[in-house]
């Protein structure tokens, strides 16, 4: 399993249920990771897309803990044991966690790969992704040369699940 995510400094990833920024540069690098795949996202997360309405050429997991909640355009699972069961249909590798906050802190230990794009700024935020530069499940394997795009550095960045605590 996989996690995709944009942070700022302090590993923040978003505001008032939006994201802190949008790169387009990030959202074309999140959809070539991703089309052809699963993602797995909570309501909110589903909500803040464009029209509230899946994202086209993948299969969007949304995970919620409200019984009722039903959507036509995707595939709901009602917790996490229902989650896992729909998985198995599918190449873990496929699999792209994908936010919001508390999806990514429920199976961030799950994941095998992580795709973090780092932004070297600071945002106001009120949503925020684990740190794995002080995981010991993690560390860092990959990152691409500094890029800067609306005013805004940042690097592509790839975190891979330590076989050993990281030192």
């Amino acid at each position: 399993m996989n996690a995709i995510v944009i942070v700022d400094k302090n590993w923040g990833i978003g505001r008032d249920n939006n994201l802190l920024v949008h790169l387009p540069s990030d959202l074309k690098y999140f959809k070539e990771k991703t089309t052809g795949k699963v993602i797995v996202i909570g309501r909110k997360t589903l909500e803040s897309f464009p029209g509230g309405r899946p994202l086209p050429n993948r299969l969007n997991i949304v995970l919620t803990g409200n019984e009722n909640y039903k959507n036509n355009h995707c595939t709901v699972c009602v917790g996490e044991e229902s989650l896992e069961k729909e998985l198995l249909k599918h190449d873990e590798e496929d699999v792209f966690i994908s936010g919001g906050e508390r999806i990514y802190e429920q199976f961030i230990e799950k994941c095998n790969v992580v795709y973090v794009t780092k932004m070297d700024a600071e945002f106001v935020a009120d949503k925020y992704f684990p740190n794995l530069d002080e995981s010991d499940l993690f560390k860092m394997t990959w990152e691409s040369e500094p890029m800067k795009e609306n005013g805004i550095r940042y690097r592509f960045t790839k975190y891979e699940r330590c076989t050993e605590p990281a030192l």
